[in-house]
């Protein structure tokens, strides 16, 4: 199997592609942001474009990506080495304004998505193109892979009443496009009106492949996701972002586990989780009971009992309904100890965090109801979506 050429190794080696681009030149770009060489984007434009890169922006958790968690922003600077303004786009603003635009003929986007709507790179990018609505800017998308692959879709779609900057579009929890695709989504059947787009396509990806299968370096696209295997936990331990429970971040394992000061994990689990999980019929992982020491963020230096997910076969663990079921067992089994987090929540003020992560109110209801886990398949209505996904499909 070849290994994959991402959309910045596709522009590298291609000369008379780099020669189409004739103006002045802006990046957006982070720590993800790598040849298959390890070699940064920037470095790569600074030495194609040279004078003509003009411009850095830089996403959620910054152009380093060094800030933690939601709503701690980022500044903008003049790069000590390239010489350009760094423009972040989760600052005072999360649409880059028309002076960050200005002189700007092409404005190439570089991010590693992870596959789940609550991950907000992909908005970043969705703004940026209505922005470019009636500006002369081409926007060139640097195709990279969905590390928990193309295929598989899972969750409810967003309802639009619930929508933030971590759920922009109705669009499923897991929703199988890279980030290529998204632009060209939001281009067909969310834009209002067009802009100058193109997609550079990587080379040898398939959409059944998980991010090992590409050989392609792992870096962390947010400072919580150190491991390409997060990347597949995320769409279960980023619901307990909605509660007062850790999701591990402040350890070494963040996204990867949960749990809370009140839980014994060992007792926990062998009293009840694991007589549930055999009755709930989900697949593909394994429970661990933990205890952790959260070093910062919630129960920062309080002990905290919970569980590891471990993922035990990709084709058959579902993520999303796995975190659901995680996230209903805990509630019941905490009682008066567990707590919903309170607004405000990625700037939203008014409603629950559990719901607008969600996308709907819903969730939290079968949560609190304690309803069947066979019930979740009521909220799947992916059919108008699935049609969606092979209009736009480009692999």
């Amino acid at each position: 199997m070849d290994k994959v050429k991402t959309g910045l190794d596709v522009l590298v080696a291609d000369v008379k592609l780099q020669k189409t681009f004739k103006g002045n030149v802006a990046l957006l770009c982070h720590n993800a942001s790598v040849d298959s060489g390890f070699k940064h984007a920037a470095i790569r434009f600074k030495e194609i474009f040279d004078t003509r890169f003009v411009k850095l922006f830089g996403p959620q958790h910054g152009f380093n990506t060094d800030a933690q968690d939601n709503m701690i922003e980022t500044n903008h600077f003049i790069h000590p080495y390239f010489k350009v303004p760094v423009y972040s786009l989760y600052s005072e603003t999360r649409i880059p304004t028309d002076e960050m635009l200005e002189g700007i003929n092409h404005l190439f986007v570089d991010l590693q998505d992870v596959g789940c709507r609550m991950y907000t790179y992909i908005y970043t990018l969705t703004l940026l193109l209505e922005k470019c609505i009636n500006k002369d800017i081409q926007i060139i998308v640097l195709d990279r892979p969905n590390p928990i692959n193309g295929v598989d879709i899972e969750g409810n779609i967003l309802d639009i009443e619930f929508a933030s900057f971590i759920g922009r579009h109705p669009i499923p929890v897991r929703h199988g496009m890279t980030i290529g695709e998204v632009a060209l989504m939001h281009q067909k059947f969310w834009a209002t009106q067009k802009v100058n787009l193109k997609v550079i396509k990587m080379q040898y990806w398939k959409r059944e492949m998980y991010f090992e299968d590409t050989k392609l370096p792992w870096l962390l696209p947010s400072p919580n996701l150190s491991r390409a295997e997060s990347a597949f936990t995320f769409p279960s331990i980023v619901l307990f972002e909605g509660t007062l429970l850790s999701e591990g971040r402040g350890t070494t394992q963040p996204l990867e586990i949960v749990g809370h000061p009140k839980i014994e994990p060992f007792s926990f689990y062998e009293n009840h989780l694991s007589e549930s999980i055999k009755k709930s019929k989900l697949k593909g992982f394994a429970i661990r009971p933990i205890t952790f020491l959260p070093t910062f963020d919630k129960n920062t230096n309080e002990v905290c009992g919970g569980f590891q997910i471990h993922i035990t076969n990709k084709k058959t663990f579902q993520p999303w309904r796995v975190g659901q079921f995680i996230l209903r067992e805990i509630y019941h089994h905490l009682g008066d100890d567990f707590e919903w987090k309170k607004p405000p929540f990625e700037y939203n003020y008014t409603q629950m965090p559990i719901d607008i992560i969600n996308g709907t109110d819903q969730l939290r209801f079968w949560v609190e109801n304690n309803t069947s886990v066979e019930a979740l398949e009521s909220f799947e209505n992916l059919n108008d979506y699935k049609l969606q996904l092979n209009e736009i499909k480009i692999y």
